[in-house]
């Protein structure tokens, strides 16, 4: 019934002796036809959503959003409503068929807009990045530069949990909010009498350490989504074995770690974003600068 927990997809998979893969095929082919939703902090229910379609065998058209005709279908309403989507569900959830249904209208007139689900993502990051409202010079010195772009884009992955995932560095998108952020990297370190190939890749490594240190928390929507079980629920059922482990004297150092400090994610990248422009700036020390050490 409506509101009823869906078997995850492991259960699926158990249950009918099928492969993980298609099981996930499942439960997206379900969300997009509007049948199953997600709610935080219960996973993935049954919607209480009702097609009279459904009853008489007739096709049900798609579902028509309330003050969004489909005539005012326009590229940036369609980028808002993925990024929603993906906002509360995570971007396994975005698919076009169902943004199809959360915007009222046929599949078809989304590909006016935009070619497949990957150029889809691609301009949903771009439009993400482009909210990073970045200064034309930024605070004096290279090192809050780089300081201020690692924290706007942070920022922006706290936002948007599953902009990290959206992200890939061996097939980078060549959207331009992103490039102009490479960009204003580029031209923060100008000056310091590095090479080109070095200033990329430091503007390169600069936006891996956001991403990466990012990455657990998209994850963690995922798993969320999928259990049901949102991680301060989780930590407390994990916790008798947890206390076998620590208290078994095979790990002296661990036992000692307060409980925070691991799970501390803003913490992880304050300490790893200071660390690296550590590195960076004894880096500049071996090159010649011609500007003051603090530049």
């Amino acid at each position: 019934g409506p509101g009823d927990g869906l078997l995850t997809t492991r259960q699926i998979a158990q249950g009918w002796g099928v492969a993980v893969a298609p099981a996930t095929k499942v439960v997206a082919a379900l969300r997009d036809e509007g049948l199953v939703e997600t709610k935080v902090g219960s996973g993935t229910v049954i919607s209480a959503r009702t097609d009279p379609a459904r009853s008489t065998g007739r096709t049900a058209s798609p579902r028509r959003r309330e003050g969004v005709p489909q005539q005012a279908l326009h590229r940036e309403h369609v980028l808002r409503t993925a990024i929603s989507i993906a906002d509360v569900e995570g971007l396994d959830a975005v698919s076009m068929r169902r943004l199809a249904v959360e915007l009222g209208v046929g599949p078809m007139s989304l590909y006016r807009h935009v070619e497949n689900k990957d150029e889809l993502v691609a301009q949903m990051a771009d439009e993400v990045f482009g909210a990073a409202d970045l200064p034309v010079e930024g605070p004096p010195g290279w090192r809050a530069k780089l300081e201020l772009i690692a924290r706007r884009q942070w920022q922006l992955c706290r936002r948007h949990l599953w902009l990290p995932r959206a992200v890939s560095f061996t097939r980078p998108m060549l959207v331009p909010n992103m490039m102009a952020q490479t960009e204003w990297v580029l031209r923060a370190l100008d000056g310091l009498a590095l090479p080109i190939a070095t200033r990329v890749r430091e503007a390169l490594t600069l936006h891996t350490l956001v991403i990466s240190t990012a990455l657990p928390l998209a994850d963690e929507v995922e798993a969320e989504q999928e259990t049901g079980v949102p991680l301060d629920q989780w930590w407390p059922a994990q916790r008798a074995r947890t206390d076998e482990l620590l208290t078994s004297g095979r790990f002296p150092l661990l036992a000692t770690i307060p409980q925070d400090v691991a799970s501390d994610l803003d913490q992880l990248f304050e300490y790893a974003l200071a660390r690296h422009l550590d590195g960076f700036a004894a880096l500049l020390g071996e090159h010649a600068d011609p500007r003051p050490p603090d530049q």
